[in-house]
């Protein structure tokens, strides 16, 4: 790994020579009382709230409360069709089709590679130490002058655990091209976000999302954090109203119940660190990989067999037991105290043990 970060020489030139595709709502800002610049139905909406004017381009009312929230700068925040829309604008910004390459560490999160399949970007895959952590060294020798990216989850998906901070940043200050740090499952996570790093390190992207803690799913709501160059970038390349009016109300009004949302993540850290300790004790689960997540990657006997059985219940898991260095393991989302009752009573029954 070498470092010498300079954002130009990364970029596509066809991106560099892009004029981003203008409208109407770019082109003009402001508040008027007669709006016939966008083409829009002006009679309205058939439906109880009007969406027929079309929404912000860049998402300001919602940057700003997540501004606050987060503690990041507006213009270092990129809004979304969840994360998956920044992976691919990652991709299409900055890897040149069957001339660039990307290191993955599996196991992780499987849009990345999609992402390059899509985008006919070569992928290096560089996998976790066997306690689920980075091979420096492999990551090292796997870098060449092509390499544009490097795509790390933590709290890491499928494992749950979080990398360690040093190997991440040792990859920032070594690396001359793009570090992109997901964290989608931080707020589960006594870690501390990169974010606040942001200012230190200029080639650092980092996702994160309201799908998990804050129960957006539906509405497909990912972040960005990154330098305002890079922000930028995202902003040129984007579909012009990527995110629509509907989201951005609800979101706006989310964004609202930050106590209801900590609450909420407190009783599933609580939750998950039951379950892992209930799930410990029975003699046919062998590992149970620390979580920093709101999920449970869980090593037993008889994966498949087990995964068939809860569904047969109506309990539904993610078998990862065919997933390198997760072989024989199921991954468990932590739910309801209920859920979690329901979930464990079921693998006792499986397993013909007694749940004490």
């Amino acid at each position: 790994m070498k470092g010498s970060f300079n954002l130009n020489a990364l970029l596509r030139d066809n991106i560099k020579k892009l004029v981003p595709y203008s409208s109407a709502r770019d082109e003009f800002k402001g508040e008027a009382s007669v709006l016939l610049d966008a083409n829009e139905n002006a009679f309205g909406s058939p439906y109880r709230e009007d969406f027929h004017r079309y929404p912000d381009p860049l998402q300001h009312r919602v940057k700003e409360k997540l501004s606050k929230i987060k503690g990041v700068p507006t213009e270092n925040i990129f809004l979304g069709n969840g994360s998956d829309e920044a992976i691919d604008l990652l991709y299409r910004a900055f890897c040149t089709p069957g001339k660039d390459n990307v290191i993955l560490v599996p196991p992780t999160y499987g849009m990345y590679e999609v992402s390059a399949n899509i985008n006919d970007v070569a992928y290096r895959k560089v996998n976790l130490t066997p306690d689920y952590q980075l091979d420096l060294d492999g990551i090292a020798e796997a870098i060449d002058s092509q390499t544009k990216l490097i795509f790390i989850c933590s709290p890491n998906n499928p494992t749950g655990n979080s990398l360690n901070r040093t190997d991440i940043e040792t990859i920032l200050v070594n690396f001359d091209g793009l570090v992109v740090v997901d964290e989608a499952y931080i707020n589960f996570s006594k870690q501390p976000s990169f974010t606040k790093d942001l200012s230190e390190f200029p080639n650092l992207v980092i996702l994160q999302t309201l799908s998990k803690a804050w129960g957006l799913a539906a509405l497909r709501l990912g972040m960005a954090f990154a330098s305002e160059e890079i922000i930028t970038v995202f902003n040129k390349i984007k579909p012009p109203y990527n995110i629509n009016q509907a989201t951005q109300n609800i979101v706006l009004e989310a964004l609202d119940n930050v106590d209801q949302v900590n609450s909420w993540i407190q009783e599933i850290v609580a939750e998950r660190e039951k379950l892992s300790a209930t799930l410990a004790d029975i003699p046919q689960v062998a590992h149970i990989t620390p979580s920093d997540a709101n999920f449970i990657l869980v090593k037993l006997e008889e994966p498949r067999a087990l995964y068939n059985f809860l569904v047969s219940k109506g309990i539904i898991v993610r078998d990862r037991s065919k997933v390198e260095l997760c072989e024989g393991c199921l991954r468990l989302t932590v739910g309801t105290p209920a859920e979690n009752e329901e979930l464990v009573s079921a693998v006792y029954t499986f397993y013909g043990a007694t749940n004490n």
